[in-house]
């Protein structure tokens, strides 16, 4: 109520109707608009049990209102989100569960092959310069976060690694999905030319795969970070950063115990990350070479069991002066995974409330119990084209804990995240993809993405007959 008061009074005429005052600065209503339409192809592995071979539509509708003013601004905004033809024939018995997102919206929404919502999506009041400091910025209400994404470098090549590379690995908005999260709460950001320090604490959001976004979840997170610049020109920059997350929901939990031990386990989640990235960019030659560190640890309760997890990974790249422009990446990804699912301790990296599909671009696995060796092509042939291709070696952390999938909770029963036995096997697929994103013009772009896994035998374990996967869509994006 005291958001919309503030809202009320953003609105509010300062004069009369018929009476303006010209000495005054007009402060005029931003409307927003974002519309994004996507076809998705999904063929999951070869299985008797369900159909994994299956195609979906989904439009999302977004519109906003805001104003900025001097001191203060304010956004309410509306999402509207819309699902067809979801498959009604893709959920099979445990282990296999849910094949692809179709199933995972379908199950979300009441098994519903067609369903639609609308909420609020977003709505804040942000005051800005409090107590005299220009520097200083304060968000109260709802709205989206992402991690690492606190500041945008002006320097190209580093803006797109933090976008791609750093954020949204522990907390998102799960933007990929067709409904997404929010937070409500508060954050307070400090940025000078050298450095930024962000604190946020908020409970997410219901929404990822539920068209109905409203209702809050019993989980919270309390974040801060601190990142500075590295060089006078601000070709480099590092980031300390902690995270607490708590989850009161009482869902069942998804990890390696028997289902026995899970189910008589009602203790929430207390966890608390640790960790930073460090990222540079330099001249060599006549071509341009990038670095990327990320680490996080992890230390907690995980219900009953004490909890101790670690993630890290390191990147390199290298852009040549040739014509296509094109950007060489090479890397490496591993987190911890649970070696005894009998003793008194869980150490699986929990990788939070993340945007998965950001560093798994053909979703069936995250950054769990996960070691991805990877080679990315990214060319550049126009200003407005931009294709890419990325070849995945993907392995499990520890073979006696599970193959992960998910993004972290949407709703108030569900855990969120998938697990399937691995078998004892480490191998879990080789991952070949190809994208191309083509901005049109300022309102319009459009994306086609192709991706093929080629399953191993930790895919094997929960898939006897297991093939290959497949993941295609076509979107299309116009906002104003």
């Amino acid at each position: 109520m005291v958001v919309l008061a503030l809202l009320a009074l953003g609105t509010a005429p300062a004069f009369p109707q018929g009476s303006p005052d010209p000495g005054k600065k007009k402060f005029p209503l931003k409307v927003t608009v974002q519309v994004r339409l996507r076809l998705e192809s999904w063929d999951w592995f070869n299985t008797s049990l369900a159909d994994g071979n299956y195609e979906f539509f989904a439009s999302q509708l977004r519109v906003g209102i805001g104003q900025e003013r001097k001191k203060w601004d304010w956004q309410i905004e509306l999402e509207q989100p819309t699902l067809l033809g979801l498959p009604d024939d893709a959920i099979a018995p445990a282990p296999q569960g849910q094949f692809g997102l179709g199933a995972s919206y379908y199950a979300a929404n009441h098994n519903e092959r067609n369903t639609a919502g609308i909420f609020l999506k977003q709505a804040y009041v942000r005051f800005k310069g409090l107590g005299g400091d220009t520097a200083s910025r304060l968000r109260l209400g709802r709205f989206e976060f992402v991690d690492g994404a606190e500041t945008a470098p002006k320097e190209a090549t580093l803006a797109a690694l933090k976008r791609d590379r750093i954020a949204h690995r522990l907390l998102g908005n799960f933007g990929f999905s067709h409904v997404g999260r929010s937070f409500d709460g508060l954050e307070y950001g400090r940025t000078t030319p050298a450095a930024n320090l962000t604190l946020m604490a908020g409970r997410a959001t219901q929404g990822v795969f539920e068209t109905n976004g409203n209702s809050e979840l019993d989980v919270d997170v309390i974040y801060g970070a601190y990142t500075r610049t590295v060089h006078k020109k601000t070709t480099g920059e590092w980031r300390a950063f902690v995270l607490h997350y708590h989850d009161g929901r009482g869902a069942l939990k998804v990890d390696n115990r028997s289902l026995a031990a899970r189910t008589a386990d009602h203790a929430n989640i207390r966890l608390t990350t640790l960790g930073g990235h460090y990222l540079d960019v330099f001249a060599l030659g006549h071509g341009q070479v990038d670095l990327l560190l990320w680490g996080a640890w992890q230390l907690g309760d995980w219900g009953v069991l004490t909890h101790s997890a670690g993630a890290g990974a390191v990147e390199a790249g290298y852009q040549p002066p040739w014509k296509l422009k094109p950007w060489l990446r090479v890397g490496y990804f591993r987190s911890s995974g649970d070696g005894n699912p009998a003793d008194d301790n869980h150490n699986t990296f929990f990788q939070v409330l993340p945007t998965p599909r950001i560093y798994a671009r053909f979703p069936f696995y995250n950054l769990m119990n996960n070691e991805d060796t990877f080679a990315e092509l990214i060319l550049r042939p126009h200003a407005k084209l931009t294709f890419r291709s990325d070849l995945h070696w993907l392995r499990l952390g520890n073979a006696r804990d599970l193959w992960y999938s998910g993004g972290g909770a949407f709703q108030d029963g569900t855990f969120g995240y998938a697990g399937r036995p691995s078998g004892g096997y480490n191998s879990l697929a080789t991952v070949a993809d190809i994208s191309a994103d083509w901005k049109i013009n300022q309102q319009f772009s459009l994306t086609a993405y192709l991706g093929g896994a080629f399953s191993r035998r930790a895919i094997a374990a929960s898939y006897p007959q297991a093939g290959n996967g497949r993941f295609s869509y076509l979107e299309l994006n116009w906002r104003r």
